[in-house]
C-alpha cells in the first residue's frame, strides 16, 4: 500500500506524494543543546528515525534529505556558560556530542544535515531583512518583529483563533508591538550575551526564525515534510510557517511544508517529562541499566500520535519483547538467512501513518513462522523477520550477546562453567549436585534454558 501520513495542519491522513521522488526532504526540531537528553527529548528522534528509514526504503537511500537542527543560541545556554565561565560553544559541544551518542545508543541514524544556529547567522539576517523588505516584518526599538496581521492565513496550522493564540502563547504585550502576537525576529543581546553585527543592530536572532533560515539553507524550500513535538504546534511551528510563508510564497504559493507531523508527549506520572519540572530520566542513565535497543522499543510501542506512559514496566515488558525476537534468532543461529525484503503485511502497517504497534504484532508474527518452518523455507522465513526488524532498527545485535551482553568476560567464562557442569551432572543424573549448580545459577541473576541441542543462558535482571 502507498504511504500515508497524518497532516497536522489537513487534520487528516493523506497519501504521502513528495514534490520530487529524487529528493525526498524532511526537516524535524533537534536538541536545544544545554543539558543532557531526557527520553522525552528522544522520542520525537526516534519517532523520525523510524520515518527517515522507510522513505529510504520507498525512495533509496541517496534521494531521502533529513535535516535535524541544533537550537545553540539560547537563554538557558547563555546562563549555563555564565555559570561555568566559558564561552557559549564550550557548553553547546559538549553536550552535543553527548545528544548524538545517546542518540546512537538508541538506534537513529544521524541525519543528513545537522545545521546549527551559530552557523546559520548569515543567512538568519538576511531572511530577516527580506521579510522587512515585503512588508511582512518592521523594525521597532532596537527589534524587528514579524507583522502576524500581514500574514492573512495566520492559525492555520494550530487552528486556534487569534485571541486563543495569544493567551495560549502568553506573548510579551510591549509597547513597540503593532498587534499582541507580533513576535521577534532580531532581539537586541543583554550584557554578557553573544552578539552579532546586522542592518538591524547589534543582537541575536529569535526562536522562530532560525528553523526556517536553517531549512532553507540546507534543503530548500518548500520541504516535503516537517516534524517535531506536539508541544511546538504553537507558538513555534505556527510563526515558522507563517514567516516562512510569508517570505516565500509573497503574492504565490504559500506552501511552506507539504506535510506537518507531529508526535504525542512522553509523560512521566500525571506530567509531561521536562527537564524545568525535574521528573526526566537520562538517556544516559537509562543505557546503563537497560539496553538502547530495548528503549527504542519502549518509545515505539505505543502510535507515535498518542501520549506514551514512561515507566519501568514498559522498559521491562520491551525487553522481554526482544528477548522473544533474539530468542528465535539464537534457536536459528544456523539458519543462513535468505536476502529477502520486509514482510509485505509488515510494510502495510508501517505505511498506514507508521503503525508501530501493529507492526511489532507482524514482527511476533514472523517469528512464530520462523520457528515452525522447516526445511528451505527455514531461510526465507528468517530473511523476512530480519529485513522487517531491521527497518525499524532492531535485531543488528548477535543474540548471544543480547542475551549475556550485561556480563564481563570474567562473568561469562564462570557462568559457561557453571552451566557445563550443570549439563554434567545431569547427564549422570546427579541431580544434587544439578540443583546446587542451579542455585549458584540463580544468585547471579542467571536462567538457564534447556534444550535438545544444549544448553543456553541469559541474564534476568537487567532493569
Amino acid at each position: 500500500m502507498p504511504l500515508s501520513l497524518y497532516d497536522t495542519q489537513a487534520r487528516a491522513k493523506r497519501p504521502f506524494v513528495p514534490a520530487d521522488p529524487a529528493r525526498v526532504t524532511m526537516y524535524v526540531c533537534g536538541p536545544t543543546v544545554y543539558n543532557y537528553a531526557h527520553i522525552g527529548n528522544a522520542r520525537p528522534v526516534v519517532v523520525f528515525d523510524l520515518l527517515f528509514r522507510l522513505l529510504r526504503h520507498a525512495y533509496g537511500d541517496d534521494a531521502v534529505l533529513y535535516a535535524a537542527n541544533v537550537t545553540d543560541v539560547d537563554d538557558k545556554i547563555n546562563h549555563r556558560a555564565a555559570e561555568e565561565g566559558v564561552p557559549i560553544d564550550v557548553v553547546t559541544e559538549r553536550y552535543l556530542a553527548a545528544y548524538n551518542a545517546d542518540m546512537a545508543e538508541l538506534g537513529a541514524l544521524r541525519p543528513t544535515f545537522q545545521p546549527r544556529a551559530t552557523r546559520t547567522m548569515d543567512a538568519i539576517i538576511a531572511l530577516i531583512g527580506r521579510l522587512v523588505g515585503n512588508g511582512s516584518a518592521y523594525a521597532a526599538e532596537g527589534h524587528v518583529l514579524f507583522d502576524t496581521q500581514a500574514c492573512a492565513d495566520y492559525g492555520v496550522l494550530s487552528g486556534h483563533p487569534m485571541d486563543e493564540m495569544i493567551a495560549g502563547a502568553r506573548v510579551d504585550v510591549a509597547p513597540y508591538k503593532r498587534h499582541p502576537a507580533d513576535f521577534v525576529l532580531w532581539k537586541p543581546s543583554k550584557t554578557g550575551e553573544p552578539v552579532w553585527d546586522s542592518p538591524f543592530g547589534p543582537g541575536r536572532p529569535g526562536w522562530h526564525i532560525e528553523c526556517t533560515a536553517m531549512i532553507e539553507q540546507s534543503l530548500g524550500l518548500p520541504i516535503d515534510i516537517h516534524g517535531g513535538g506536539i508541544d511546538l504546534l504553537f507558538p513555534h511551528h505556527e510563526n515558522e510557517r507563517a514567516q516562512g510563508a510569508c517570505v516565500h510564497g509573497h503574492g504565490g504559493d504559500r506552501t511552506y511544508a507539504r506535510y506537518w507531523m507531529h508526535n504525542g508527549f512522553l509523560n512521566f506520572g500525571d506530567e509531561k517529562m521536562s527537564k524545568s519540572l525535574g521528573n526526566v530520566a537520562l538517556v544516559k542513565d537509562l543505557v546503563k541499566v537497560a539496553p538502547g535497543e530495548a528503549l527504542r522499543w519502549a518509545l515505539l510501542v505505543g502510535h507515535y500520535r498518542a501520549p506514551l506512559e514512561w515507566t519501568g514496566d514498559l522498559v521491562a515488558q520491551s525487553v522481554k519483547a526482544l528477548d522473544r525476537l533474539y530468542g528465535t534468532l539464537r534457536r536459528s543461529a544456523g539458519v543462513e538467512a535468505a536476502d529477502t525484503g520486509p514482510d509485505p503485511a509488515f510494510l502495510a502497517a508501517l505505511e498506514d501513518d507508521l503503525n508501530t504497534p501493529a507492526a511489532m504484532a507482524e514482527l511476533f508474527g514472523l517469528a512464530t513462522a520462523l520457528e515452525t518452518a522447516t526445511g528451505p523455507g527455514r531461510a526465507e522465513a528468517k530473511g523476512r523477520l530480519l529485513a522487517s526488524a531491521r527497518l525499524m532498527g532492531f535485531l543488528f545485535g548477535d543474540p548471544e550477546a543480547w542475551f549475556q551482553g550485561g556480563a564481563d568476560e570474567a562473568l561469562k567464562a564462570r557462568i559457561d562453567d557453571l552451566v557445563a557442569r550443570r549439563s554434567q551432572a545431569r547427564a549422570a543424573k546427579d541431580w544434587a549436585a544439578a540443583d546446587q549448580i542451579r542455585d549458584e545459577l540463580a544468585a547471579l541473576n542467571v536462567e538457564v534454558m534447556d534444550s535438545a541441542s544444549g544448553a543456553t543462558w541469559r541474564l534476568k535482571e537487567r532493569t
